[in-house]
């Protein structure tokens, strides 16, 4: 992943300038059929960070994201869009419902928590770059750390002067064999050791026992220190932040433990790749990535959406909205590593407003929000391309998992067709959940064979339209049977 090279924030951001707004839409066809809209508008979402990040310094600061609200009812593709355009960027992303949040004064998350949340993601990220960058480095040291565990080095013996001395530990080393002969053991046993070493790259002392030390974890803090405010809502942030306050104030332990050595292969790795990592400079790239680069996805925004005529409960949406809108105009936000600024995050909002509009909401969140695309329901013949099209297809799934199980099915077009029409047909009659609604139909249809691939199922199954309707046809038009089962 290639990263631009002048600041923290630039060498955080991946480098974008080889994807065209074309190219970008051409990569979310892969795994997201149709809305042709949404995925216009992302895109240029996308390519805007790369323009910005090409003006002056003066103008650059200037120029803030064109967040998107997307409207549309469920499992049509609105998370899948922001989450597959995250992961094509490189891009921290999180998702939160608005509907967690609550008004300021009141129990529940706070909306500065979802800011807390993606400097952790973005932390993940630039921690996961730096751990493959070091990795090479990490597993020499793992290798000199399990042959020091199998077959340690001899080291010269000494004597304390006094038995107080040798409780106390301040004894001045006394010679107790000549230097010539450790020096003779020591040669013997890099022999040895080097020995070792091919058995252990080669992977043949995988499953024996080594004895190693391991820093001790420190233990858990939820519950002391008042981390769980009124209301039972545990906070995390302030766990986590005692926990580093203690672990930095006091020293940690180590315990000799027992492995095999591929658990303390594994353990060993990750404390060298730890040690490896320059903490403060991955936590000053993180939140450089999270501040020019992350991506958040707000969800059921429609459903803090104040209607007329309404009131009650509708005043603490309002004011979660009221709470939302320096997030999203551009604010500072206190974190555990430090302030953060949100002026150039991009947020994407959506909704299903199947019973408020988007203006209910208030104007200031809505001049937040400036492109607005709408999604399209899904009808038959999108489900159809949906079973079998994207990279990640249903059909492609299921085939794959029973393949493990040394049943092959083969679907035939018109049994993808029937699976389409009944996918639809019920997301007609009862709640239209939209393509999620395909992964019920399949569970109920291939349940026998699932359950009975490992003993009794046949080689091979032919999925057509006849063994479609044999199986669901049934359920599906009994519409108060498909509600509890469909």
């Amino acid at each position: 992943m290639a990263y631009a090279a002048t600041s923290d924030a630039e060498r955080a951001v991946p480098h974008l300038a080889d994807l065209t707004p074309r190219q970008i839409v051409s990569e979310l066809d892969k795994y997201i059929i149709g809305q042709a809209a949404a995925k216009r508008s992302v895109a240029i979402a996308l390519r805007n960070r790369h323009r910005r990040r090409a003006l002056p310094p003066g103008l650059r600061e200037e120029v803030a994201p064109k967040n998107i609200l997307m409207i549309g009812p469920t499992g049509v593709g609105k998370t899948e869009i922001a989450r597959r355009i995250a992961r094509l960027a490189g891009a921290p992303f999180v998702k939160v419902e608005a509907t967690k949040f609550t008004e300021v004064g009141y129990v529940g998350r706070d909306v500065d928590s979802m800011v807390r949340d993606l400097v952790e993601a973005a932390l993940r990220l630039v921690k996961a770059e730096r751990a493959r960058d070091v990795a090479a480095a990490a597993a020499e040291r793992t290798i000199e750390r399990l042959l020091d565990g199998l077959v340690p080095l001899p080291v010269r013996r000494v004597s304390p002067k006094s038995p107080l001395e040798a409780l106390l530990g301040q004894a001045a080393p006394v010679p107790e064999e000549d230097a010539a002969d450790l020096e003779q053991r020591r040669q013997a046993v890099r022999q040895q050791r080097g020995e070792m070493r091919q058995r252990l790259l080669a992977g043949d002392l995988e499953g024996e026992p080594v004895e190693i030390d391991l820093p001790q974890a420190l233990p858990p803090l939820m519950g002391l220190f008042g981390a769980e405010p009124a209301g039972g809502a545990p906070s995390l942030e302030a766990g986590a932040g005692m926990a580093d306050l203690l672990g930095q104030m006091l020293p940690r332990q180590r315990r000799r433990r027992r492995l095999t050595v591929a658990e303390a292969r594994r353990l060993l790795q990750e404390e060298e790749t730890t040690r490896l990592i320059d903490q403060e400079q991955a936590v000053r790239q993180a939140i450089a990535l999270a501040e020019d680069g992350g991506i958040l996805f707000i969800d059921e925004i429609d459903k803090i959406a104040v209607r007329d005529g309404l009131a009650g409960a509708d005043v603490s949406r309002e004011g979660v909205q009221r709470d939302l809108l320096p997030i999203v105009e551009g604010s500072t936000v206190l974190t555990r590593y430090g302030p953060v600024k949100t002026d150039h995050m991009l947020f994407i909002a959506a909704g299903a407003f199947h019973v408020s509009k988007p203006s209910d909401l208030i104007p200031e969140l809505q001049g937040r929000f400036p492109i607005r695309v709408e999604l399209q329901p899904l009808c038959t013949a999108d489900l159809r391309r949906i079973l079998v099209e994207p990279e990640n297809a249903l059909v492609r799934q299921y085939t794959a998992l029973l393949d493990t199980e040394g049943v092959h099915l083969e679907f035939t077009d018109d049994g993808c067709d029937a699976i389409a029409e009944i996918a639809a047909q019920v997301n007609d009659g009862t709640l239209n959940i939209g393509a999620r609604r395909l992964h019920t139909v399949m569970e109920k249809l291939l349940e026998d064979l699932a359950f009975d691939a490992p003993e009794s199922a046949p080689p091979q199954v032919r999925i057509d339209a006849t063994y479609v309707r044999a199986r669901l046809a049934r359920l599906a038009a009994d519409q108060d049977l498909s509600r509890y089962i469909l």
